[in-house]
């Protein structure tokens, strides 16, 4: 089963410029992540990777990338990964994030976002953590966050909505 999401960014992926334009499309969709210009690299069933280049617009005062930066990325692999693989009658909005600042972090960003337990389809709602691990242009560990997705099933009426063609 393949949803949506999933379905489009197979599809775009394919073409040379089709991370940029599935990168540009979620934005559109969720503008607030634009801040930190994320690209998509892979998408699948229970993961997903992003990359944030180093630009001065993500800085902080010291010239690191900034930690809400970094929480924004995090969030964004963690949501992406959890939309292309739940279920279509169930759906997720983050309750809250434990994060870890591993290492000064300085350099393009790659977030690899993956779920600490099974993805199911539920009855009720059911919290779900999902674990991003951020790693620099050197393959070094800075900063990990465990977010606290709430799943839970839609509701009937947007379910016919979102269902589409099975």
């Amino acid at each position: 089963m393949s949803t949506p999401l999933l379905s489009t960014w197979q599809r775009l992926s394919r073409w040379p410029a089709g991370p940029w334009l599935f990168s540009r499309a979620v934005c559109f969709k969720a503008p607030y992540f634009s801040t930190i210009s994320p690209r998509f690299v892979a998408l699948g069933t229970g993961r997903c990777e992003v990359r944030m280049r180093d630009r001065r617009a993500v800085h902080n005062h010291i010239g690191s990338v900034h930690a809400i930066a970094l929480c924004n990325l995090a969030e964004l692999a963690g949501g992406v990964m959890l939309d292309a693989s739940l279920p279509r009658d169930m759906r997720w909005i983050p309750k809250g994030m434990q994060v870890e600042y591993r290492a000064r972090a300085q350099g393009t960003m790659h977030a690899t976002a993956t779920p600490d337990a099974p993805i199911a389809s539920r009855e009720s709602g059911y919290e779900l953590p999902v674990r991003v691990e951020v790693l620099d242009h050197t393959g070094s560990l800075v900063f990990v966050a465990v977010i606290a997705m709430w799943v839970s099933p839609r509701p009937a009426r947007n379910r016919e909505a979102t269902a589409g063609p099975r």
